[in-house]
């Protein structure tokens, strides 16, 4: 039963690494973009119920036989609009709020999975308890599926890197809305580096974090 665990749970462990940063401390190491954002604008305040990360990882090949995937929820958040277009933004997910999707209709393996995901094996919930990330610019896409690239800062178990997201914003009727595109990240970038026992088969480093969020304008 512990081995069939640690086949099931290493994959998605790697994804949900991906959104961890820590609440209380200050970031171990920075590369961060310089925020040319401002809160110049109309607040708006995270819309929690309705705004999530989805997760993916990969286990040997990038398919979907070989994948978890599942969901982080945030916390908090706030976004500014200027002029009727997104400004700046913050998102801070709840680490705790973790879970994978794909073994919803095995609660026992579930349990066991998101417990040891929030261990300190791994993710080190209790000290690290939220991931964020920032928009330090926001510049409107010309091209492709997605009408605004978005800069950021992304932080993960103290560790801070840049990350662009193209995304399709929406400004209306005192609401936005941010959707990103699906995104591969390194997880080794931000050091989480374990590697499964060789008969469980290797991870893939890239895991793939998309972002949904709506916020709701200040009264």
């Amino acid at each position: 039963m512990r081995k069939k665990l640690f086949s099931i749970a290493i994959p998605a462990l790697f994804v949900a690494a991906v959104m961890v940063s820590c609440k209380k401390d200050k970031p171990l190491t920075s590369e961060s973009n310089e925020v040319t954002t401002t809160k110049e604008g109309s607040q708006f305040t995270l819309d929690t119920l309705n705004s999530k990360v989805e997760w993916k990882g990969y286990k040997v090949f990038k398919s979907e036989n070989t994948s978890h995937f599942g969901t982080i929820r945030f916390e908090s958040g706030d976004v500014t609009v200027k002029d009727g277009k997104l400004e700046s933004g913050k998102f801070v997910a709840d680490m705790s709020s973790l879970t994978s999707v794909d073994l919803k209709d095995s609660p026992e393996d579930l349990g066991k999975l998101n417990g040891h995901l929030k261990s300190g094996d791994f993710f080190e919930v209790e000290k690290f308890p939220t991931a964020s990330y920032e928009i330090t610019k926001v510049t409107p896409a010309t091209e492709g599926d997605y009408n605004t690239l978005l800069d950021g800062n992304l932080t993960i178990k103290g560790i801070t890197k840049p990350v662009q997201f193209k995304a399709n914003v929406s400004v209306k009727n005192g609401e936005v809305s941010v959707a990103t595109e699906p995104k591969d990240i390194k997880r080794e970038e931000f050091g989480v580096k374990f590697q499964a026992p060789a008969e469980n088969g290797v991870i893939k480093d890239e895991v793939t974090l998309q972002i949904s969020v709506k916020a709701l304008e200040k009264k």
